[in-house]
């Protein structure tokens, strides 16, 4: 991955979504609806999917409104600058929730925003004086951009990149606030007519007390515990109550702006995620997640909006994950340990770390989401080595395949177990510890058998592979899954074998040119070749 990032497509993708182990990753997601019956089928013995719900302060099952269909929606970031390891490990959240779902044979419909307009710097104390963050971003850069549109493809397509870099599955839809404002205006516009909303001078605010159950998912209820959180904000002199939030900022002077029944301005950051979420997964859906700093008051004030709005419970589930540390401190600038995922993976001579990206993902996920975590250089390391005794793995089964020797099947009585114990530490309230531990025992297996590793052995072992990355993501990036359960591995191992002898033939003979073009051809591909005294071999390199 280069250091400059693309202007990112925000559209709705069409992703391959395998669902279920008994069913191989090539299955296509315009296929779901074929097999979905016939995973639930196979998987009706599969362990209760179960998540600490912050709303009733428990671990609780899982159990989506329509029966074997998860709809949950993601807050994703504000396109002001680069994502951090901390933002991706809320979002590796999410990805996690649908691929454990996935696996029990579910359907999934994942939404995850795109904030790229209203969230303020002094959001956090519910007031709208602060500065947005988007406006501040330009100024920051300067001439780098053209306007603010600008900067937000930019910011959006650097974190497309980052997020298929850790292999994340890509939501279903992933909307942008700006694409979303008359959602956002009708919204507001029902909760005036519905008493929950008043205007001022400066904008349109919700009034908290018309919901008596504000404060039931974080516990800040009354408005002195909101006033012990301000700081030097300017409040609005007309605001009726100090919880009150802002649903619309009026500002006609502001970078990004749009007409509305009060005037030319901007949405309030709280309402963007209310009308996205009903747009695409109606006004009930499952399952709501994003990092702990959002429970209040941007999840608060989602739920008194959602349920103003409809009346009713408008999500069943509230999962939220805690910060992390590095090496035992909090991460800040100022402290010298603030790390964007690129500020890692990027290769040296871009000013990167050289990391590879699946071990960040494994090292992410090496903590339980709900612990605090403390990421550390050896943590890293020692993932990266994990990591690659997935990939030896995975060529000793490529090999193994081509080979194809006859005998028994001696992984038929321990991956598949290994493959569901795993699963169940996932839908223990997604225990990753647990669940990396259970698959490490599946390779150490694997690259134990030795002369074991038959035709018959392999074709479980890279079974077990593909449906262990497909619930986990740590073994190979989408289009390599995509390539080894399709068999795609064994045509590529045929061709680069075939290069590799025609290279060695022409160092032979002392056509030195033709050598260094095939290492060329090689290299193209994707192909790295590695050279030593006791003969070549290659392997595939990182997919980003």
């Amino acid at each position: 991955m280069s250091g400059r990032a693309r202007p990112g497509l925000i559209q709705t993708e069409q992703v391959l979504k395998p669902q279920g182990r008994h069913i191989a990753a090539w299955t296509k997601y315009s296929l779901r609806t074929v097999f979905q019956p016939i995973c639930r089928l196979l998987m009706a013995d599969a362990p209760v999917f179960r998540l600490y719900n912050s709303m009733t302060r428990q671990v609780d099952a899982v159990e989506p409104l329509e029966d074997g269909h998860l709809r949950f929606y993601a807050c994703g970031p504000t396109v002001y600058t680069y994502a951090h390891i901390g933002n991706f490990r809320s979002f590796l959240t999410a990805d996690l929730i649908n691929r454990t779902a996935q696996a029990l044979g579910w359907e999934t419909t994942f939404v995850s925003n795109v904030t790229d307009v209203g969230h303020l710097t002094q959001d956090d104390l519910v007031d709208p004086e602060g500065a947005d963050k988007m406006a501040a971003a330009l100024e920051r850069e300067g001439q780098r951009f053209a306007n603010i549109y600008d900067l937000a493809r930019y910011y959006t397509g650097a974190l497309l990149d980052d997020w298929h870099a850790l292999n994340l599955q890509n939501p279903d839809v992933r909307p942008r606030a700006t694409e979303h404002i008359a959602h956002q205006i009708k919204a507001v516009e029902r909760l005036m007519e519905r008493g929950h909303a008043y205007e001022t001078d400066q904008g349109v605010y919700f009034s908290v007390e018309t919901f008596p159950e504000y404060g039931k998912l974080s516990g800040n209820e009354a408005a002195e515990q909101l006033q012990a959180t301000e700081r030097e904000t300017v409040q609005d002199p007309d605001k009726k109550d100090p919880r009150d939030f802002a649903l619309w900022k009026k500002d006609p002077d502001h970078l990004m702006q749009w007409h509305s029944p009060w005037g030319w301005g901007f949405p309030g950051w709280h309402i963007e995620c209310s009308a996205m979420s009903m747009a695409y997964l109606g006004e009930a859906f499952d399952l709501h997640t994003g990092g702990e700093d959002l429970a209040f008051p941007h999840h608060e004030c989602e739920v008194a909006q959602n349920e103003c709005l409809t009346g009713a419970t408008s999500v069943r589930y509230w999962v939220h994950t805690r910060f992390l540390q590095v090496e035992g401190e909090k991460m800040s600038k100022s402290s010298g340990n603030f790390f964007t995922v690129r500020d890692l993976i990027e290769p040296p001579e871009d000013g990167g770390r050289g990391v590879d990206p699946l071990a960040l993902r494994y090292t992410l996920m090496a903590g339980q989401y709900r612990k605090p975590f403390n990421f550390t250089k050896k943590t890293l390391s020692d993932s990266a080595r994990i990591i690659r005794r997935y990939q030896d793995a995975a060529e000793q089964v490529e090999e193994a395949l081509q080979a194809d020797e006859e005998g028994p099947d001696h992984a038929a009585d321990t991956l598949p177990d290994c493959y569901d114990a795993t699963l169940a530490a996932m839908c223990d309230d997604l225990n990753t510890p647990k669940a990396l531990a259970t698959a490490l025992e599946g390779v150490k297996f694997i690259q134990g058998l030795g002369r074991d590793l038959n035709g018959a052995t392999a074709r479980t072992a890279q079974q077990w592979l593909v449906d262990t990355n497909d619930l986990l993501g740590i073994i190979w990036h989408q289009g390599d899954a995509e390539a080894a359960a399709t068999g795609e591995n064994a045509d590529l191992a045929t061709k680069v074998n075939a290069l590799l002898d025609e290279r060695a033939a022409a160092r032979e003979s002392g056509d030195y040119d033709r050598a260094d073009a095939i290492r060329d051809e090689l290299d193209a591909m994707g192909i790295e070749v590695m050279d030593a005294p006791d003969g070549t071999t290659w392997k595939r390199k990182a997919v980003l």
